[in-house]
């Protein structure tokens, strides 16, 4: 077993854990940069382990008390039907071709340079939405809004494995304000369970997940992902939020260049 595997799976399970972010943000390019896997493998393979380490953490957060159900059930009524239409249309294309490949890639470095925007902006943006309650929906607009979103993420994630956590946790933050910290954490990584788990499911349809790798990626995250649910109320994010944003930044420039 790869030691270096393990440590990278510990230490992306607990970002995951503290942040609801850094899961797709950071295995995918990290599979696919350090590690020389196939951008199509690298998304399935993180597909089906975002699924399985998010489920512990949901039961974790759930413990705690920090996930809001009714948002869940809004946004996979969006993201589910949308993973399943992105499979489909992978399968058409063909993704283990090279060219398949290659877009798979663009669209890593682009839904990074998101996250990254969505990491940085984050308090700006719900400043703006506290100073402005009308602009704030509420009732079948706010619904209907947050399914929209979940279709958005489904596709998105379903390509890349990367959108569920810094993006979906400042669509939360712009479409729920009053949700705490730790509530958005538990809430994102709720609804991304069932949206990573179809998604997962179509890329082993495709044939690109490495289930050895997968396996040894596991027995660092689970204990990782647990350990940060439960610091997630004491650990402050703003410096933790800073690096991450930076090594992102970093991580999508070498998988346009390279």
């Amino acid at each position: 077993m790869d030691l270096q595997f393990v440590a990278s799976g510990f230490a992306v399970g607990l970002l995951v854990g503290m942040t609801g972010v850094g899961g797709g943000s950071l295995m995918t390019p990290l599979l696919t940069l350090l590690f020389g896997v196939t951008p199509a493998v690298a998304v399935g393979t993180d597909l089906a382990f975002a699924s399985l380490t998010k489920g512990v953490g949901t039961f974790t957060h759930r413990l705690r008390g920090t996930v809001h159900w009714d948002i869940v059930r809004r946004l996979c009524l969006g993201a589910l039907p949308a993973a399943l239409c992105a499979s489909l249309a992978l399968k058409h294309f063909g993704t283990l071709s090279h060219e398949m490949g290659q877009i798979i890639r663009y669209t890593i470095a682009g839904s990074v340079m998101l996250t990254v925007t969505a990491l940085l902006f984050k308090r700006q943006m719900l400043a703006w939405v506290t100073a402005h309650p009308e602009r704030q929906l509420q009732g079948r607009a706010l619904r209907n809004a947050t399914i929209i979103s979940g279709a958005m993420l489904g596709v998105l994630v379903t390509i890349s494995s990367i959108g569920a956590g810094a993006i979906g946790a400042t669509l939360l933050v712009m479409l729920y304000p009053r949700l705490t910290a730790a509530e958005v954490a538990g809430t994102d990584i709720a609804y991304a369970v069932p949206l990573t788990a179809i998604a997962a499911i179509g890329h082993w349809w495709l044939g690109s997940i490495d289930w050895s790798l997968l396996l040894t990626l596991l027995v660092g995250s689970v204990p990782g992902i647990t350990l940060g649910a439960y610091v997630a109320r004491a650990v402050p994010e703003r410096l933790l939020r800073a690096i991450l944003a930076v090594t992102l930044v970093a991580v999508a420039v070498k998988l346009v260049y390279s």
